[in-house]
């Protein structure tokens, strides 16, 4: 330990972080400058990693919530190497691996990203999970720490309440979260806002509490002992600091703790930048330099890390050359990759609910995928999560043996949670809830997409079928939302979602394939709560032919030379079979059907295949019992959807669908209706 050096590399740390943001005349400098010294001691004597091999998995991890403290990450990891100058100086630029938020880069040290206040430290929360489960199975292997950065926005944000909960009530001690408390928020101070006492909070969820001064560096390495020596609680570490820390005006007076320090150039306010740089030791020449000694330090510090690191890596090795059994099954987790399933071997009842259908593939994932942890939001028993349930356990304090996390109504935590396993690697993410309530889910189902985490949603209960319930539980716009996201890229270039709303039981299993063979972007199930009626095998066996949805959308009807094509996905279609049966006797039409499990992918394919289940030109009628944009990319200019453009009511399903116009007579009517209108429109464009 050398005090000197410590606060010399904080100071490195300040001016770096402020130059970031005067260059770019946009960010937060003033809580930057407050962490410094808790990041600082941090990286350089607690945070086990391999400076060689940034993302070996045997790391520590670091999780930040406030993510527009981007800069301060940067400027510590810059002294680590892993950026350049010109990285920094191209801060929150077009094209500069230094935006505005942090985006995952876990190459470069950026292991989640964060921006959404809250979300970080819950994906710290899962990651911590995640390591909690593989140390059940590989002991002594997965020992490592998950540290977390929140600030005041973070805890005040509610998904805290969920994280610090399931993270107290698990007894996560391999989870050290450090609160920078510095009493200024955007655009107030913190007093004007809450009069909450933070400490008791985490204490009564179960957790450790320490509060420090946060620029004392002997305070926080005691800290950070203590917390890494508790063996059953998760740990808050309260540090009081200063907003702005360093910040002086034009005269060299004092200018910290003010609000205006939070989210604009020091230039910009009442402090004044040269001044700033100098009081802190920096050269305003040269304000992207690193200092000589730190530079040093630095420089010593990482090869003691990578050193630490071989030798730990020594020992993993000599325990999988006397374990090779469990090396070999460590390895397919750490891949992520699944062993070889086959889910055509998964016995559906005949017209099940899809929820149904989904519970029996959990029910085989349970017995034949060792690596998943299945989440819930207090409704295993009716999203039918309960399958994987029954053939599994519940993660418990100091039981890590199971792989289902009751979440308790959370379903935002819960999701962030998920994308923090995801992040973590090793383990596959499920949760579940009903449809309706993905609209709690929302933000970080985004952060999952953007992140292009493969966490799976069981979304159940998907349509004004709920019945009694009524339109508080009845999704009626939700699917629209949630294909919202097929239609926006990754900055992979791929859709960013895939969306799945199967159209049978076997149709589910099939769905379910798809979605465990999807390592590159979350995937949502979208599942019935009613028994639907099975779709009839048309040439071969219905799984063989249900495999076809892996292109998107597929004919579950198929004639020569059609008179029109009806399309749907889900319930619908068995509808629309029902009253392609009345045209067809009645009528003497011929008709074909297609089920679009995923608009995203189906609109992937080729033109000549799109063409060839939805003809260019033809009469194509949709079915939806959600909003009728689900269908309207699809169904071409001439094209008539039949869905609803209001909520739902209190009713039995059936009434609803009586009501609502959702049976085979009154959709047949309605393909009739819109056959007779279009003779009449060819008709009127002939003269």
């Amino acid at each position: 330990m050398n005090q000197k050096i410590d606060n010399l590399a904080a100071d490195n740390i300040r001016a770096l972080a402020i130059s970031m943001v005067e260059k770019a005349n946009s960010g937060h400098p003033g809580g930057a400058m407050g962490g410094a010294d808790f990041m600082h001691i941090l990286y350089t004597e607690y945070l086990d990693f391999d400076p060689t091999q940034m993302d070996w998995p045997f790391r520590d991890r670091f999780f930040m919530d406030a993510g527009h403290l981007s800069a301060l990450m940067y400027a510590q990891y810059y002294l680590l190497g892993n950026y350049k100058k010109e990285d920094i100086q191209q801060f929150r630029q077009w094209g500069s691996v230094t935006p505005g938020h942090p985006e995952v880069d876990v190459l470069r040290g950026i292991e989640n990203t964060s921006g959404p206040l809250g979300q970080g430290h819950a994906m710290g929360v899962g990651a911590a999970i995640a390591a909690k489960f593989l140390d059940a199975r590989f002991k002594g292997l997965f020992d490592h720490k998950i540290y977390g950065f929140i600030t005041d926005g973070g805890v005040q944000e509610e998904i805290s309440q969920g994280a610090g909960r399931i993270a107290g009530h698990l007894g996560l001690n391999n989870f050290i979260m450090f609160y920078d408390s510095n009493d200024v928020q955007l655009s107030s101070m913190t007093d004007e806002v809450t009069s909450e006492d933070t400490a008791m909070k985490y204490k009564a969820w179960g957790w450790n509490v320490i509060t420090i001064d946060g620029h004392d560096h002997s305070e926080i390495r005691k800290a950070l002992d203590t917390a890494n020596n508790e063996t059953e609680r998760p740990t808050l570490i309260i540090g009081k600091t200063i907003m702005g820390k360093g910040c002086v005006t034009e005269d060299g007076s004092m200018y910290e703790g003010e609000c205006e320090l939070h989210g604009k150039p020091i230039g910009d306010t009442k402090a004044d930048y040269i001044k700033t740089l100098l009081n802190l030791k920096a050269n305003p020449e040269d304000p992207f330099a690193i200092f000589e000694e730190v530079a040093s330090h630095y420089s010593d510090i990482l090869s003691k890390k990578a050193e630490k690191a071989s030798l730990r890596k020594q020992q993993i090795t000599k325990w999988e050359n006397e374990n090779p059994a469990l090396a070999q099954k460590m390895q397919l987790f750490l891949s992520g990759k699944l062993p070889e399933l086959d889910l055509s071997k998964v016995a559906q009842k005949p017209n099940a609910a899809t929820r149904d259908a989904s519970s029996a593939v959990l029910a085989y994932l349970a017995e034949n995928v060792e690596n998943i942890i299945v989440s819930s939001a207090d409704l295993s028993n009716s999203d039918k999560t309960d399958g994987f349930l029954k053939k599994s356990s519940v993660l418990q304090k100091n039981n890590f043996e199971g792989a289902f996390l009751q979440a308790g109504v959370a379903e935002l935590t819960m999701t962030s949670i998920a994308n923090g396993i995801a992040l973590h690697g090793g383990v596959v993410p499920v949760v579940a809830t009903f449809f309706v309530f993905s609209d709690y889910m929302k933000p970080a189902i985004r952060l999952a997409a953007i992140q292009e985490l493969p966490v799976k949603y069981v979304l159940t209960h998907d349509s004004f079928r709920v019945g009694e319930d009524g339109p508080t539980h009845q999704p009626i716009e939700q699917e629209a939302q949630m294909r919202l996201l097929e239609k926006v890229k990754n900055h992979s270039g791929h859709q960013s979602l895939l969306a799945l709303r199967p159209a049978d039981a076997i149709e589910t299993s099939v769905a379910w394939d798809m979605a465990l063979k999807n390592i590159k972007t979350p995937t949502a199930l979208i599942l019935s709560r009613q028994g639907i009626k099975d779709i009839p095998a048309a040439y071969t066996t219905r799984y063989e032919e249900a495999t076809e949805a892996k292109k998107g959308g597929y004919l579950v009807k198929k004639t020569q030379n059609p008179d029109i094509t009806l399309i749907a996905n889900g319930s619908e279609v068995s509808t629309l079979i029902d009253a392609a049966l009345i045209l067809e006797k009645e009528h003497n039409l011929k008709i074909n059907i297609a089920s679009i499990i995923s608009e995203g992918l189906f609109k992937s394919q080729s033109k000549s295949y799109q063409e060839s289940i939805i003809p260019k030109g033809k009469l194509v009628f949709g079915l939806t019992a959600g909003l009728p944009v689900n269908l309207e990319g699809l169904i071409g200019d001439s094209g008539k959807i039949v869905g609803l453009d209001h909520f739902g009511y209190s009713a039995p399903a059936g009434v609803l669908d009586e009501k609502f116009g959702f049976t085979s007579q009154h959709v047949s009517a309605e393909i009739l209706k819109y056959i007779e209108e279009s003779k009449t429109e060819a008709k009127t464009q002939s003269f």
